[in-house]
């Protein structure tokens, strides 16, 4: 019986099986054997360790990726659209957008209603639109540096890993 893949697992196998050269773990993961069969309950991203790690139900790293790329302006939290940072606060990552212009997309649900109204109360827009994702399309390796407006920049590899383990509605903390 063939059973059909659809969603971000036929995705993933899709890409993997083309891509066989990416198929290993990144570098400087915890221990693979770990992430057979996890069940990512939230994501931690520590802004001035440049690290993005998936936490099990029980707050336990199961993988962790660094050397992150954030907005052109990585310090201090998203204000205000047009700023170049990347927000700070209690998100979700609500949905995958695999037609992004950038590598595999996962949403995050940047400005929350405290975001917002921090902007109108500037007579501001919050600005939007900030994901979690890889390389920007036809370039295999991301840029150097900070060049995001506000997003989360990982190497193709591991947002394909992301993008396997990490299901809609999945809480994510964003610090310093």
């Amino acid at each position: 019986m063939i059973v059909p893949l659809s969603g971000r697992s036929g995705l993933l196998l899709a890409l993997l099986l083309g891509s066989a050269a990416r198929a290993g773990p990144p570098d400087d993961a915890l221990d693979p054997s770990r992430v057979a069969g996890a069940t990512i309950a939230s994501v931690l991203v520590e802004k001035a360790a440049r690290r993005l790690t998936l936490l099990d139900a029980d707050g336990r790293a199961v993988r962790q990726y660094q050397h992150i790329q954030l907005g052109r302006e990585p310090l201090g939290p998203k204000r205000f659209e047009g700023d170049g940072r990347t927000p700070e606060g209690h998100y979700t990552i609500d949905f995958g957008n695999p037609t992004s212009a950038y590598y595999l997309s996962l949403h995050i649900s940047y400005p929350d209603s405290r975001d917002r109204a921090f902007a109108a109360a500037a007579g501001r827009k919050p600005g939007g639109a900030i994901f979690l994702h890889g390389s920007p399309n036809g370039f295999s390796q991301r840029p150097a540096g900070d060049w995001t407006e506000g997003c989360i920049a990982l190497d193709n590899r591991e947002i394909e890993e992301i993008w396997a383990l990490v299901p809609d509605d999945t809480p994510i903390d964003i610090l310093p």
